[in-house]
């Protein structure tokens, strides 16, 4: 299964410097991303992709210190068969990004596993193990976990109820009702960059290509890479996959290695019109492309 995510390293390329230039697609082969109506109420058109045939969903995670309301990140997947599990497991993973670090609730207890996803007439149940069974049991925690599963869920065509289970018992009555969107949802933010990863194709290889990861599709104003005393890192930057990240092809891919200080700049603009400008400093990270 390949799947990718707003928090994933798939990347293809970026627009030069400032800039305009994207790396051409394939002829013939572009295709507009499939995208719930979630994603686009949210996040605005999905972006196109020459990679094969993708899905663009919402996955909803509960926003803490505010009991009961969830917030839509943006997320990709290659795999149509399985959108619905792929869905609930990155819930379940919860949100482990730095920037993002102390502002949503771990629903789920450590050990807790999905056991089973099925549908029958419109009603999707999500099967988890015993330890969900004490969230589901605790007011704020379990009104956030009906809702994020509720919302994620119901957003895929043909979904009209959720049944929430622990080892086949149902967690929620069947009186519960679904949550009301427009209520329980927080609407997103201005973008964020979220983290700077370097790729190469081999332990003993140089780095060709340093990704900047968005936490949504952007279309981006400006964008330099920087060395920490401000040096322009020379090279090409052009736009990824999904419109999710800057990337730099560097000129001198021997000056980059894991650790170094390098600086960015940027001017962004999400699909729905909110902005994000900023100048920001990372440690680099140095991964493999098979990681």
């Amino acid at each position: 299964m390949r799947n990718c995510a707003l928090l994933l390293v798939t990347v293809v390329i970026f627009a030069a410097l400032g800039c305009s230039r994207k790396e051409p697609p394939a002829p013939g082969k572009t295709a507009r991303v499939s995208a719930t109506r979630a994603f686009e109420s949210y996040f605005g058109p999905a972006p196109t992709t020459d990679k094969g045939t993708c899905y663009a969903f919402v996955i909803y995670f509960p926003a803490a210190g505010k009991p009961g309301k969830i917030t839509p990140f943006p997320f990709f997947s290659f795999d149509a068969e399985s959108l619905k599990k792929v869905a609930l497991e990155r819930l379940l993973g919860g949100m482990d990004v730095k920037s993002y670090a102390g502002q949503f609730l771990q629903l789920f207890p450590k050990g807790c596993r999905l056991l089973s996803v099925s549908e029958r007439n419109g009603v999707m149940s999500a099967d988890f193990s015993s330890e969900l069974r004490a969230v589901a049991g605790d007011p704020v925690r379990g009104s956030a976990l009906f809702n994020a599963i509720t919302l994620t869920l119901t957003q895929f065509n043909g979904v009209t109820a959720v049944r929430i289970q622990s080892e086949g018992s149902d967690l929620y009555p069947d009186t519960e009702r679904a949550p009301v969107e427009a209520a329980v949802v927080e609407q997103p933010s201005q973008p964020r960059l979220l983290d700077l990863v370097a790729m190469k194709e081999s332990a003993t290889a140089p780095v060709r290509e340093v990704d900047a990861l968005f936490d949504r599709p952007v279309d981006i104003k400006e964008f330099q890479f920087l060395e920490n005393d401000g040096t322009l890192l020379a090279g090409e930057v052009f736009q990824s996959m999904f419109d999710m990240a800057a990337v730099l092809k560097p000129k001198v891919p021997g000056k980059l290695a894991e650790g170094i200080i390098i600086r960015v700049r940027y001017k962004v603009v999400d699909k729905m019109g909110r902005s994000a400008a900023g100048e920001a400093r990372f440690a680099l990270q140095v991964k493999l492309h098979q990681d």
